[in-house]
């Protein structure tokens, strides 16, 4: 029998409301034993819980949920206790001491969903991301993703792929059947409109990498240019040392910001010059590389070409120290003033803005992976399509492996769907 597990289910520490969750087959006599009644099925009620030896634990809100009808696919109730950490201590105590329970395993919920199929794995990396988005953008990205977004596409994708090897299939093994002679026409366009949905996904992967895990904007700029001045304006605080002298900023200073709901993180680097200094030049060199993987640079300098940073379409240039140059135009900024503060963060977010607006479904490396590798196939079955019917069994098993691809962005695709598409459409189940 599989263990029945419990755990607190809402942050550790004092609180208006605490919520234990147990999920197992013995969850219902779980509650009957705390409660004496256990509710109906998504029903609640408001229960005196008991210890062992009948002493009153709490007064709490009881749900419970049926098997195939709950978050886990298991019998699931929650407790809703008074928020103390004394009041919870003593349920989680009176649980443990319950035969047949234990507490849950970190993410075990989740992933006795999975198991029960309530889940797919997409949606198990949407959860988690869900509950560690920090801006709006996050916490939109990662609720489409937990709702399916990605295992609707695939499965969308691999109905199309299913269909398209079905039809070559059939010209292979059912040749005196009543199935079209030349499928080439259909085959190909089913192909092409995978294709060109993954390539759309195989671009806005990186834009929705960038939502999931943050944007990087490098500041850059000669020694003494205004750089950590204008990060501290942009954090609102005293992020890093400013000074006259040149040099001191020798690491890569980080800020983290939330813009229009962008989390994007601020790069500070060292002063870009020729020194003598080894550990300034050590600087310099982890400036130029994280200026250069940056997903936007601003440079702060009246000549920024002479730099060693070589500037990128899209790169925002601004003349430093406006304070002192007496500039007043959208050229110039100062950080020390804050003059152009404003002018730079709108044109900062309408930029990250403007390239997260391409995000697709595909937010992690191994969805990137799978539908490369599912690309690479499908290219190489549309080759063999084209040479002709006598190549129909290898374009086939090439969408045989960019389904299998597909699949592993959620889960496992039956090898039967084939034979069940051919009887389904060309009546040849007899």
């Amino acid at each position: 029998m599989i263990d029945t597990i419990f755990a607190l289910a809402s942050a550790k520490g004092k609180s208006g409301v605490a919520v234990v969750r147990i999920s197992g087959s013995l969850a219902r006599d779980c509650v009957e034993k705390l409660a004496s009644t256990c509710p109906e099925p998504r029903q609640m009620g408001l229960r005196k819980l008991y210890d062992s030896v009948g002493d009153v634990l709490d007064k709490a809100l009881v749900l419970f949920f049926a098997q195939n009808a709950s978050f886990t696919g298991e019998d699931v109730a929650e407790l809703h206790l008074h928020g103390s950490p004394a009041t919870v201590k003593a349920v989680l105590k009176t649980l443990s001491d319950m035969s047949g329970l234990r507490i849950a395993e970190p993410g075990e919920f989740t992933r006795r969903a999975l198991e029960n199929g309530q889940l797919d794995l997409a949606q198990v990396e949407g959860l988690s991301d869900l509950v560690e988005a920090e801006t709006e953008a996050q916490r939109r990205q990662a609720l489409r993703i937990f709702d399916g977004a990605l295992g609707v596409a695939s499965t969308a994708w691999r109905g199309d792929l299913v269909h398209a090897a079905a039809l070559l299939e059939a010209t292979i093994d059912f040749a005196d059947e009543d199935v079209p002679v030349d499928v080439t026409p259909e085959v190909l366009d089913l192909i092409g409109r995978v294709q060109k949905d993954l390539a759309r996904e195989i671009k806005g992967s990186t834009a929705a990498e960038r939502i999931r895990d943050g944007f990087e904007v490098a500041i850059v700029g000669a020694p003494n240019s205004g750089k950590s001045t204008l990060l501290n304006a942009l954090a609102g605080r005293e992020a890093a040392i400013t000074s006259e002298i040149a040099g001191t900023t020798r690491d890569v200073i980080e800020v983290r910001m939330d813009l229009r709901g962008l989390p994007v993180t601020i790069l500070d680097t060292a002063g870009l010059r020729k020194t003598d200094d080894h550990v300034e030049g050590l600087g310099i060199q982890l400036a130029e590389k994280r200026a250069a993987q940056a997903d936007l640079r601003v440079f702060l300098d009246d000549d920024p070409s002479a730099l060693s940073v070589e500037i990128q379409s899209g790169d925002i240039l601004r003349r430093p120290k406006g304070d002192l140059s007496g500039g007043d135009s959208k050229e110039s900024i100062s950080g020390k003033t804050g003059y152009g503060v404003d002018l730079l963060i709108e044109e900062i977010a309408d930029s990250l803005e403007n390239r997260a607006s391409g995000a697709g479904v595909a937010i992690k490396e191994r969805h990137r992976v799978a539908l490369i590798s599912a690309t690479q196939a499908i290219e190489i079955a549309r080759e063999e399509v084209i040479l002709g019917p006598d190549r129909a069994e290898f374009a086939a098993e090439e969408l045989r492996v960019a389904i299998r691809a597909l699949a592993s962005l959620i889960g496992d695709v039956d090898v039967e769907q084939i034979l069940d598409d051919i009887f389904a459409n060309f009546c040849l189940g007899k």
